[in-house]
């Protein structure tokens, strides 16, 4: 290879941006594929796309505010879909429109697997990158990570049929009144039902346990992998940097030995591409570390389909609890017993038993109270045996995709570590020839 094919192929920088519009292309096709089989999916015929995000200002509860919005835009691929008369439709959003949207899908679905939404601030970076929320680098991987997310939703089976979904992609105005005007808030189970259900189930269900300890171990070992990988790009950058230094010294020995001087100034340019190659690579680095913060969201997801579970058999088993606490109380009237000791049999003591109309009014109080909860006892056991039926099968398609994507994404990296290492090499090689040439 010429030193000027070299010196092309080494200064020739990356488009970091055509880049993850490719992977995001990819994307789409992976979701079409695997969900061509499916009838009911919103990717089957409309393209959606997060693109624009622009800066902006207002007034939120008196006080003066800065906050980006992104344009969602979406395009109808099929003419003949009922309900979507525009060809194309725009929409501009806040990152909280996605949370509340987000927040809405998981409490009235709960037994999906709901995909997470990138993160609002910059963590498990290098300590050069960018942290301020409104920083253009992390701005546009919010994007790429927000349109990520709505690609998930249009491609699920569930939640791309679901209404306020379809609306937040289309409509602008008035769509928080109609978030709230379905109420959806009363139907989450407060944080003390959530924690008295994990500390006292008599029979946890074993399958639910080992996801809860899964979804553990998986952000566990993603929250190692991306601090080992930030304190390898801090160690990579300031030896790239480092490099920078030696091109001055050898610029300036250029300037004083003028028999090598352009061996010198060539290793030099050398030097200086090699310092300046490594902002490109740590910015792709962090593309895939946010591929992997997915996944760590992911983790919070399967936790709160465990933590409905295990609301709902909290709820079975209190119902059983008090059925069977009534009908020995049944069986004791009907034999004339007081039981052990309780303020009814203190009672008994002191005023006396109770008449036979008395006792005979307190069965048929108790026979109406067991009617009653053995319907609650039907109604919730159904509820339970739907709620673990779809989360099964939910989790069963999660746990497909996660395989897939996990071996893409690390698939790629060792790809682009490859290829980094290749252009390291050459970098070196040429500035070998510089040396040689002395």
């Amino acid at each position: 290879m010429a030193d000027s094919e070299k010196e092309e192929f080494l200064v020739e920088s990356e488009d970091n941006e055509a880049k993850q519009q490719e992977r995001n292309e990819n994307l789409k096709s992976t979701i079409k594929e695997t969900t061509a089989r499916r009838k009911t999916n919103l990717l089957q015929w409309m393209e959606i796309t997060v693109s624009e995000p622009e800066k902006r200002s207002g007034i939120s509860m008196k006080m003066q505010e800065t906050f980006t919005v992104y344009l969602i835009e979406t395009r109808v691929t099929d003419p003949n879909m009922k309900g979507y008369t525009e060809d194309t439709t725009s929409a501009w959003r806040r990152y909280s429109e996605f949370e509340l949207l987000r927040n809405y899908l998981e409490i009235t679905y709960p037994a999906v697997v709901v995909p997470p939404l990138p993160e609002k601030k910059a963590t498990y970076v290098w300590q050069k990158s960018g942290r301020d929320n409104f920083d253009p680098d992390f701005v546009e991987r919010r994007r790429a990570g927000l349109e990520i997310f709505l690609l998930r939703l249009a491609a699920h089976s569930t939640l791309s049929q679901d209404q306020i979904f379809q609306t937040f992609l289309k409509k602008e105005d008035g769509w928080k009144d109609m978030v709230y005007s379905t109420d959806f808030q009363n139907k989450a189970d407060s944080k003390l039902k959530a924690l008295s259900a994990s500390f006292r189930l008599k029979k946890p269900d074993r399958r639910f346990d080992e996801l809860k300890n899964y979804s553990n171990e998986l952000q566990s070992n993603i929250l190692s992998l991306l601090k080992i990988r930030a304190r390898l790009a801090d160690r990579l950058y300031a030896i790239h940097k480092v490099h920078g230094n030696y091109a001055r010294v050898l610029n300036e020995w250029s300037s004083i030995d003028k028999d090598i001087a352009d061996p010198l100034q060539g290793a030099a340019h050398y030097m200086d591409v090699f310092a300046n190659n490594v902002d490109g690579i740590l910015d792709e680095e962090e593309q895939y570390a946010d591929q992997l913060k997915e996944y760590l969201g992911f983790g919070d997801s399967l936790r709160f389909v465990c933590k409905k579970q295990e609301c709902l058999q909290y709820d079975l088993e209190r119902v059983e609890d008090s059925l069977s606490y009534k009908a020995s109380q049944k069986e004791m009237l009907l034999q004339g017993k007081t039981g052990g000791f309780s303020l009814s049999s203190v009672k008994t003591k002191l005023f006396g038993s109770d008449t036979p109309e008395q006792r005979d009014q307190k069965i048929k109080q108790l026979e109406e109270q067991i009617a009653l909860n053995e319907e609650e006892l039907k109604t919730i056991t159904a509820e339970t045996q739907k709620f673990v039926e779809l989360a099964l099968r939910d989790i069963d398609r999660f746990e497909r995709q996660k395989v897939k994507d996990l071996k893409e994404i690390f698939t790629n990296f060792a790809i682009m570590q490859i290829k980094q290492c290749k252009k390291g090499i050459a970098i070196w090689t040429s500035a070998k020839d510089c040396f040689g040439k002395m």
